[in-house]
C-alpha cells in the first residue's frame, strides 16, 4: 500500500458517494488506475463495507449509553453465549471485550431512558454478571468513523 493507496482511503472514508473520476482527480491519476486500486481495495478487505452514517436523534435515538460488564465467568461456552445473545441486541452498537479494571463494554443507541431500561432488563437476564456500570452521553463533542491514516 503506498501513499496513494492512501490518499484515495482518506477520500472514501469522508465522501464514499464520490465518483472514481473525482477521487482519480484528487489523488492524481486518472480513472482506470484509480478504479483498480479501489477494486483491490475491496478485494483485500481493507475497505470493508459502504454505508450511510445517519443521524440517530433525527430518527428519534436520542440516548446513548456506554455499558460497562464485569463478569466472573471467563470460560469459552460462556463467552460464545453472552456474545451470540449481545450481538443480536439491535441496540447494540458496539461490542468490546476490554483489558483493564471492566470486562466488556457496550456502546448502547436508544430512543428515551425507558428504552434503556427495557434494555437493561434483558442484558441482565442472559447470563451471570457481577456488574453492570452504564454512563450516558450528554453531548457528542467528536465522532468520526474515518480512521487516522
Amino acid at each position: 500500500m503506498d501513499e496513494i493507496d492512501l490518499n484515495i482511503l482518506r477520500i472514501l472514508q469522508v465522501d464514499n458517494s464520490l465518483s472514481v473520476s473525482e477521487i482519480a482527480h484528487q489523488v492524481g491519476l486518472s480513472a482506470s488506475p484509480c478504479w483498480k486500486r479501489i477494486n483491490r481495495l475491496n478485494k483485500d478487505g481493507i475497505i470493508k463495507r459502504k454505508i450511510a452514517v445517519v443521524d440517530p436523534e433525527k430518527l428519534g435515538l436520542g440516548i446513548t449509553a456506554y455499558v460497562s460488564i464485569k463478569t466472573g465467568e471467563h470460560s469459552k461456552l460462556w463467552l460464545e453465549e453472552f456474545s451470540t445473545t449481545v450481538t443480536k441486541m439491535p441496540e447494540v452498537m458496539e461490542f468490546h471485550r476490554m483489558a483493564g479494571d471492566v470486562d466488556y463494554m457496550l456502546k448502547v443507541i436508544v430512543p428515551d431512558i425507558q428504552a434503556f431500561d427495557e434494555f437493561y432488563k434483558r442484558l441482565i437476564g442472559t447470563t451471570a454478571i457481577n456488574e453492570v456500570t452504564s454512563r450516558f452521553s450528554m453531548e457528542t463533542i467528536k465522532e468520526t468513523t474515518a480512521l487516522p491514516i
